[in-house]
């Protein structure tokens, strides 16, 4: 039951390219999906979650026609939007059982075991009788989740659902996508690595609407083996590795760490051992593809 996206391509009004010629074909399980802000990541969610249409292109999920389809997309969708509002005089089981009406679960004892089945799933069952207003950031994603879990959906999207979580909120919601996402196909849209580092077995880059790589983050890593290197400099000499392949820069007490890439050893840099984030920013930079 595979996600395949073929040659779609968005334009708005005001001329930005949101998606050029995207092509990717998605397995059940956790995919993510990598890129700066701007980069297209929203746009391309929001076409496959049937909220705005692509210019040309295709999307079929297990022979169902994702752009010209919606009522059946929907059926076999959850959704987390980047920007997910609650009512805040609303407690969560009320707020849940609204949203189980509208996925179409009309019998009563069904929509009070779905409700409840949910909340114990997503940890808020201590909390169902609580007002969706004192929720915390992280108790609100969670919540987020248990809505785009009705229906037992076979598609699940998520987008940038860590932003602004502290740790251990963002810890407790890793496990939970981890154990949605084995049944199911999951796309996480992020700008943080670590988020795709610790969950998704398959992940592309996307950047300026184009899909820059996609494979599995272990051999996109291994791809880099001898071509990552590292210098330290002082902050006022930055203008040192001016010209030369940088992919990314970091502040270090008071020092600069530079990362480059480069096939052969950059004189004066040392050696390092490549990362996810080494793939993110070299395929961001043009380095690889």
């Amino acid at each position: 039951m595979p996600l395949s996206i073929q040659n779609l391509s968005k334009r708005y009004a005001n001329g930005v390219q949101a998606l050029d010629n995207v092509n990717l074909t998605i397995a059940p399980g956790m995919f993510g999906l990598l890129g700066p802000n701007g980069a297209g990541k929203s746009t391309l969610m929001r076409t496959l979650a049937t909220l705005q249409e692509a210019d040309s292109g295709a999307a079929s999920l297990d022979g169902l026609d994702v752009l010209r389809d919606k009522d059946g997309v929907r059926r076999l969708l959850g959704y987390l939007p980047q920007e997910f509002g609650v009512y805040p005089k609303v407690t969560a089981a009320e707020m849940l059982d609204h949203f189980a009406r509208l996925k179409g679960i009309s019998n009563s004892k069904a929509r009070k075991q779905t409700v409840d089945a949910l909340l114990e799933r997503v940890n808020l069952a201590k909390v169902r009788k609580q007002k969706l207003g004192g929720f915390s950031g992280g108790m609100r994603q969670r919540f987020g989740i248990a809505q785009a879990l009705i229906g037992n959906p076979r598609l699940i999207i998520v987008d940038e659902p860590t932003a602004g979580l502290d740790p251990e909120e963002r810890v407790r919601f890793h496990n939970l996508l981890a154990d949605i996402g084995r049944d199911v196909i999951v796309i996480l849209s992020t700008h943080i690595v670590d988020d795709v580092s610790d969950l998704c077995p398959n992940f592309a880059v996307i950047s300026k609407g184009r899909v820059l790589l996609a494979g599995e983050p272990q051999a996109q890593v291994a791809r880099l083996q001898g071509k990552i290197w590292r210098r330290v400099i002082a902050r006022e000499k930055r203008d040192e590795v001016a010209g030369l392949p940088v992919i990314s820069t970091r502040l270090q007490s008071g020092a600069t760490v530079v990362r480059a890439y480069s096939d052969a050893p950059l004189d004066g840099w040392e050696g390092v051992e490549p990362d996810l984030e080494d793939v993110y920013f070299s395929a961001v930079a043009g380095h690889v593809q």
